[in-house]
């Protein structure tokens, strides 16, 4: 079995933990799940989930089954066998501030030094046997430390966020054990793009996939530059913006996180275009009434033969939780393949498919289409597609 720590209850995890049973159970297709039509050395029907970690007092305690009823009630079935073990205390660490407006918070580190508490989640780890967190809290502020040196001393001041303290408990548990862990990073956080991290994962043969899972306009946005690049056409300006109703997107009314979640959208542009087109490309707001059911718009104007102007104008509805779950599915089995295939550190040809800020640092993002047939090729060449 693939033993996976989920790090946020929130709709991405009830509809990945919910998801994943019906998945089992025939229930429903595996559309969502990109690679489900490839034959991966590491099947979905083998991940399971043995722990969830949160900060929300209102889901600290109770059985993940009766949190992910009360998120997904009147939106999908939810199985009978979805695991009922209690929500672990999460920590809080720096990525706190403006939580308790959306919720009553609750983590260890309130009680405990951050990093005591950090040593306490990744004995956990390590005695639940995990070999994959995945990790889906909030949106929160954060920048990269760049070396462990760095890294080291802020955990001792406290000053490393809640996603950063979750990767770091996660390669204290590799590091103990001798076992390697895979962390999946779907949040804007810099792991992945972190050479601090990427070092220490690879020290401890384990594996950090990141950042920020692309799941709607994104990867939508990078083939169509791609496209106008290929046909050698003039992109005039890019306007993109996002409106949902979820939890994610309340936490981003707090301005630092609104930030992390710009950076990791806009850096596809100059990638694939070679220079910086004017653009707007920002999670914009929150409408509590427009639920989990995102409203997407997108605007490229274009300058073509002859110095005529073309438009493009794009209106989506996109189910934002379960679009990340989907991706989560594969990522899960991949990262634990690609282990068993030795892979350390951080892998470029995943990240740059599944992410909107693919690792490692100084990677360049390229259209999704290229990015899905490069990720087919290695991982054909590493046994982890079979034929």
């Amino acid at each position: 079995m693939i033993r996976v720590a989920v790090v946020g209850a929130g709709l991405v995890a009830s509809h990945y933990a919910a998801g994943l049973q019906r998945l089992k159970r025939a229930e429903i297709e595996p559309y969502g799940v990109p690679l489900a039509k490839f034959k991966v050395i590491k099947d979905y029907v083998e991940e399971e989930v043995v722990s969830a970690y949160d900060v929300d007092a209102n889901k600290v305690g109770k059985p993940l089954s009766e949190v992910v009823k009360r998120q997904l009630e009147g939106v999908v079935p939810v199985p009978p066998d979805v695991p009922d073990f209690e929500v672990r205390e999460g920590v809080l660490a720096s990525s706190g501030a403006g939580l308790d407006k959306m919720f009553p918070v609750r983590g260890r580190d309130q009680k405990l030094p951050l990093k005591e508490a950090v040593e306490e989640i990744a004995k956990e780890f390590k005695s639940d046997n995990v070999n994959v967190v995945l990790n889906l809290i909030s949106t929160e502020p954060a920048e990269p430390f760049g070396d462990e040196g760095k890294l080291a001393k802020a955990l001792e001041r406290g000053e490393v966020s809640a996603g950063q303290a979750y990767a770091f408990a996660a390669y204290l548990a590799a590091k103990d054990s001798g076992k390697p862990v895979a962390f999946i990073n779907l949040i804007p956080t810099p792991l992945a793009n972190d050479p601090a991290f990427v070092k220490l994962y690879e020290d401890a043969n384990s594996l950090v996939l990141g950042d920020d899972g692309a799941t709607g306009a994104t990867p939508l946005t990078a083939d169509l530059l791609e496209h106008l690049a290929e046909r050698n056409r003039k992109v005039r300006y890019i306007v993109q913006f996002n409106i949902g109703g979820n939890t994610d997107f309340l936490a981003l009314t707090i301005p630092e996180r609104n930030l992390m979640k710009e950076k990791t959208k806009s850096s596809v542009v100059e990638d694939i275009l070679g220079y910086d087109a004017p653009h707007y490309i920002k999670p914009t707001g929150y409408v509590e009434a427009i639920g989990d059911r995102k409203f997407v718009a997108m605007d490229i104007e274009w300058i073509t033969f002859n110095g005529l102007v073309d438009e493009l104008i794009v209106n989506m509805r996109i189910n934002d939780s379960p679009a990340l779950a989907g991706l989560a599915v594969d990522l899960v089995r991949l990262a634990a393949a690609l282990l068993e295939k030795g892979v350390k550190g951080t892998f470029y040809d995943v990240n740059a498919f599944f992410m909107k800020n693919p690792g490692p640092k100084e990677a360049r993002n390229k259209a999704r289409i290229k990015a899905y047939y490069d990720m087919i090729s290695a991982l054909r060449e590493l046994g982890v597609i079979v034929e």
